[in-house]
């Protein structure tokens, strides 16, 4: 099998017992399956939840926490613990281990972004497993981000993984709720993830974790967009992540678009929109069909204070097509909107550049 960059990312759910606490045997079952997936060649990088089921006994809570705080600080203390379980457990197979804290922010900060791209590559250049948690202790909305799963997406996508594989308790997407339908069919392999589908994924069915199939299914979409095949489903034993890359996993497949969503373009589409730009038809054309950039000619009304740097949406009348990263301030745009090339001095030529443009 040829060597292959894998993101696994394991919830909640796969890693603690009934009871909310961390269960050893299962964390040991994977901790072997990925020293496996690396004695086999491959880069590895795990994505996992855990650190608020590890902290929260500490903290006194009979369960998991539901208010902010107690989330909080029961990753605050959870995630040493976590963490050091895994250096402990990776040690037996002579494996190291780094742990990276992450929030969405830095998937929308440009510098940032590629910072973090740096520091994963020169970490599996050196043969480390980079270990990456949400940072729970800082971070509040991100806490309702899907147990880990679009987390896992965008480092996926960040890193030009080949694979995701996203371990739960449920193996794979059904056409029905199996735990409530009986006739519920399995769905072995999609190649396109419809907003139906969206709609019909089972809520979560563990009460540990925060993650239901829905928010695997955002992210699997994401990652797939990004150019990342993605496994759905569960597995058991030290060989069960190199049987999901040899296409036996018990659980649902989904395809890569081959139109990715470049790495230098992704932090556009996650970043949050400063402002909105109107552009006329001609422009809409060189966008969407003449690979084109945007060009201050092309642009009749704008919606919002930006600098230059930040991300706007642009609209073709009521319906916006696409997102980047504009080179003007709006007081910089409000003077040379309209106006041809010839009639610009000492600004950039393009409003948007081709290369920071991005489709919808």
């Amino acid at each position: 099998m040829e060597r292959k960059r894998i993101v696994v990312k394991i919830g909640s759910s796969s890693l603690t017992n009934n009871k909310g606490e961390l269960d050893y045997e299962k964390f040991q079952d994977h901790v072997a399956a990925l020293a496996a997936l690396k004695h086999a060649g491959h880069e590895v990088i795990l994505v996992s939840s855990g650190a608020v089921a590890a902290g929260f006994r500490k903290l006194g809570y009979s369960s998991r926490p539901v208010t902010l705080k107690g989330k909080q600080a029961a990753a605050a203390v959870g995630q040493s613990v976590l963490i050091q379980a895994y250096s402990d457990e990776f040690d037996t197979y002579k494996v190291t281990p780094a742990q990276i804290l992450l929030t969405h922010s830095d998937f929308s900060d440009k510098q940032r972004y590629k910072n973090a791209y740096e520091t994963l590559t020169e970490l599996l250049e050196r043969s480390i497993i980079p270990i990456i948690n949400e940072n729970d202790t800082v971070s509040v909305a991100e806490l309702t981000f899907g147990d880990n799963d679009m987390l896992s997406a965008l480092v996926s996508g960040l890193i030009h993984a080949d694979q995701l594989v996203i371990l739960t308790d449920v193996n794979g997407l059904y056409t029905a709720n199996p735990l409530t339908n009986p006739n519920a069919i399995r769905i072995d392999l999609i190649e396109e993830i419809t907003d139906e589908m969206l709609g019909f994924a089972s809520g979560s069915g563990s009460k540990v974790g925060t993650g239901g199939m829905q928010s695997k299914l955002a992210a699997a979409k994401f990652a797939t967009n990004a150019g990342v095949d993605v496994f759905i489903g569960t597995g058991c034993g030290s060989e069960k992540l190199i049987e999901i890359l040899e296409n036996k996993g018990d659980g649902t497949y989904f395809k890569c678009n081959e139109k990715a969503i470049p790495t230098n373009k992704q932090w556009v589409t996650l970043t949050k929109s400063s402002g909105k730009l109107f552009i006329d038809e001609g422009a809409v054309q060189a966008l969407q069909h003449g690979g084109k950039s945007l060009l201050p000619a092309g642009v009749y009304a704008f919606e919002g204070q930006f600098e230059k740097g930040d991300v706007v949406e642009v609209f073709d009348r009521h319906t916006c097509i696409g997102r980047g990263e504009v080179m003007y301030s709006s007081s910089e745009l409000e003077l040379a909107m309209g106006k041809r090339t010839a009639e610009l001095m000492h600004v950039p030529i393009e409003v948007i550049h081709r290369n920071q443009w991005v489709k919808i």
